[in-house]
């Protein structure tokens, strides 16, 4: 029996991994030798179990360490990645990229680790490469870009290059409606490994979980946000539109419970003013908010997050000070400045 169908054969009888398991696991996950219906077997098995916050953490170790690494440890402890797991079905706008944006203009440094639309129509790497982001974009390149820009983008393929092996059985599950750690991975492997972390989670019964999961991989300041639309639904955003599930990292353990954006001044707006479509809509969507004539639920969703991330950076003493740079920044003309800015980076 192949060390993976043993495992497997553990995960069925409900056993929990130890950290030495999950390394021979993603091992073999990563292996061009090992067949796909093995591979499969161990995810449902893992899955219908339950993993586990150090199962997890154990897996974006190993995940981590075969990352190519971009060589931007000055930036790191500085930094932060505005971030979400995806997989909510929500059909939202691509909030975190503008966040991403508006910290820029914060000179509050972003590394964003992200991929193209997978359960969306357009996810964070359409939008920026239509911002003029170069996807593939050697190391050198990037780090000038968070020189220059203040952020980064990380395109997820460019970066692991082990998950071309794991791809097939990837969309195998995904052709049987199941999901497996791999929907979870992205945010906790960004291969800059930015110390800080505003996460969206795509339910409500995993916050906590990547919560633990990032303080057992030493995040040093973070939120996990859900924002719940209704019983079992909901979106991998912290929104002024929803009650917000949220859980702190590493410096802001002690932060758990719910918010909502009237607890922070913002008015209510309907979930629909967070909605986006394919990319051309998305486009539309930036031009009209940053003209001042966009959705006031999806501007005011922005800032929250923006201003949230500066605290969590130690930028500001809490997360209310923060509200009006950030709105400032995305409608004052910063924002744009930045699109501009980053074209003209990538091109030149």
């Amino acid at each position: 029996m192949s060390e993976l169908a043993e495992l497997t054969r553990r995960l069925l009888a409900r056993q929990e991994l130890t950290s030495a398991d999950v390394a021979g696991a993603a091992a073999a996950l990563a292996s061009a030798e090992v067949a796909d219906e093995g591979k499969a077997a161990f995810l449902i098995a893992l899955g219908d179990k339950g993993e586990t916050a150090a199962e997890v953490a154990a897996f974006a170790r190993e995940f981590r360490a075969r990352a190519i690494n971009p060589g931007v440890e000055s930036w790191a402890g500085r930094s932060i990645d505005v971030v979400g797991t995806g997989g909510d079905l929500a059909g939202g706008f691509n909030i975190s990229s503008m966040v991403v944006l508006t910290l820029a203009c914060a000179g509050v440094p972003v590394m964003k680790h992200g991929n193209r639309g997978v359960t969306s129509k357009c996810g964070s790497a359409d939008l920026l490469a239509a911002f003029g982001v170069d996807l593939q974009a050697p190391p050198e390149k990037q780090r000038a870009a968070l020189d220059q820009l203040g952020y980064a983008f990380f395109f997820a393929p460019a970066y692991h290059p082990t998950f071309k092996n794991i791809a097939p059985v990837r969309k195998l599950l995904a052709s049987q409606g199941r999901r497996s750690v791999f929907n979870i991975l992205g945010p906790l492997i960004n291969p800059g490994r930015p110390a800080n972390i505003l996460l969206g989670v795509f339910s409500e019964a995993w916050v906590v979980k990547l919560a633990d999961v990032f303080d057992l991989l030493g995040a040093e300041a973070g939120l996990a946000a859900h924002g719940v639309i209704s019983p079992g639904h909901g979106i991998d955003e912290l929104t002024t539109t929803t009650v917000n599930r949220v859980r702190g990292i590493g410096r802001l353990r002690a932060v758990d419970g719910r918010w909502n954006g009237a607890d922070f001044s913002f008015s209510t707006a309907p979930f629909a003013e967070l909605q986006g479509g394919d990319l051309a809509t998305n486009m539309a969507i930036v031009d009209a908010l940053l003209s001042g004539h966009g959705p006031s639920g999806l501007a005011d969703t922005i800032v929250f997050n923006a201003a949230a991330a500066m605290w969590i950076t130690g930028r500001t003493a809490d997360l209310r000070e923060g509200i009006a740079p950030a709105r400032d920044l995305l409608l004052g003309g910063a924002v744009k400045a930045k699109i501009a800015a980053t074209k003209e980076f990538f091109h030149a």
